[in-house]
């Protein structure tokens, strides 16, 4: 029996109950989008960093393994990836990791029953957790999140000429559209944040915010290094940025739910206050192209050249994807954090 359509199920709910949050709808929807399906590659629904190519991971891979030499080698650590994809950002980076006698346990935090058996094809010895709440906590933890905060459910909060609202998700007729709550929020905000023209837009994500928690509790408890890697901003900023991507294209949020992968830029500049009010090591946010040049990008793709020289033109193609600014070397971010005690990765300006 084939499972009803989303659109459906959020019309019945808001005919019977009222409008529902951006956040119920983006939780819902992306819950429904990766239950069974893999989106990612030329037939699915987008392409991620680790899929343009090897020199993203193992870029990863000996950024984490630096950190754990210069920490002297602790034994036992794990490996924990976020939203591991199809594993393919861990098995480059292992790669790189082995190639100087580090060789982790493996934990992915993923929750999709189609990308775990991908991720399980590539690396049969991981172990998979629904949340970080499950992570062991016996030893020091090297973490890595490529394209995981993005697709946490975010809450929008509008002003209004009443004061600030939850934007929630209405019907007119038999489209969604965007309406102002009826309860007040402007306590949900900093005062500081109040002051603002009607018609602001204020996204914040709860989920991302308990999980960078989570990240400085661990790190402080057992040690370690942690990147997250994202599409986001560092300076506080306002207005939606609720997008959604179907077979590679942009498409409206609230077209078909639970068939197009929603997302919204991660707000680094919270994250980092977080790191920051929580006593934790952030050794910067700087953009994906600068992070990659400064780990030797443009060496490693000319040895890649050099060892194949008919692929030449598609590595210098990958690395321009990657790094350019005009394509994900600006606005992909790069968040990194270490333990207290521990070294500082390299590719953050001190």
């Amino acid at each position: 029996m084939s499972e009803q359509p989303l659109a459906e199920t959020f019309r019945r709910l808001i005919t019977r109950t009222g409008p529902i949050s951006i956040q119920h709808y983006m939780g819902e929807s992306n819950a429904r989008y990766y239950a069974g399906k893999d989106p990612l590659g030329g037939q699915g629904d987008f392409i991620t960093a680790p899929e343009i190519s090897q020199m993203f991971g193992e870029l990863i891979g000996l950024w984490l393994v630096d950190i754990w030499m210069r920490a002297g080698k602790p034994a036992p650590v794990h490996y924990v990836e976020l939203g591991p994809g199809r594993g393919t950002l861990a098995r480059d980076a292992l790669r790189a990791m082995g190639q100087y006698g580090l060789s982790p346990e493996v934990h992915f935090v993923e929750g999709s029953a189609a990308l775990r058996t991908a991720q399980g094809g590539l690396l049969p010895n991981a172990q998979f957790h629904d949340d970080l709440s499950s992570l062991p906590d016996d030893a020091p933890l090297l973490m890595a999140g490529n394209e995981f905060l993005d697709a946490l459910p975010i809450r929008q909060l509008v002003k209004t000429e009443s004061g600030w609202r939850e934007r929630m998700v209405a019907l007119e007729k038999e489209s969604f559209i965007c309406v102002a709550g009826q309860n007040p929020m402007d306590a949900a905000l900093p005062e500081e944040r109040r002051k603002a023209e009607e018609g602001t837009i204020i996204e914040v994500c709860p989920g991302a915010s308990a999980v960078m928690e989570e990240v400085v509790q661990r790190l402080d408890k057992q040690g370690g290094a942690a990147l997250l890697i994202d599409y986001g901003y560092d300076r506080v900023q306002t207005g939606s940025t609720l997008q959604a991507v179907h077979a590679h294209r942009k498409v409206d949020p609230f077209a078909m739910p639970g068939e197009a992968d929603l997302t919204a830029l991660v707000d680094f500049a919270t994250l980092r206050d977080i790191v920051a009010h929580r006593g934790g090591d952030c050794l910067g946010v700087t953009t994906q192209g600068e992070w990659l040049r400064a780990m030797g990008i443009d060496h490693r793709a000319e040895a890649l050249a050099r060892r194949s020289p008919a692929h030449r033109e598609s590595l210098q193609v990958a690395k321009d994807r990657l790094t350019g600014d005009d394509q994900m070397g600006r606005l992909f971010k790069v968040m990194g954090l270490a333990a207290p005690g521990w070294p500082r990765g390299a590719g953050f300006k001190a």
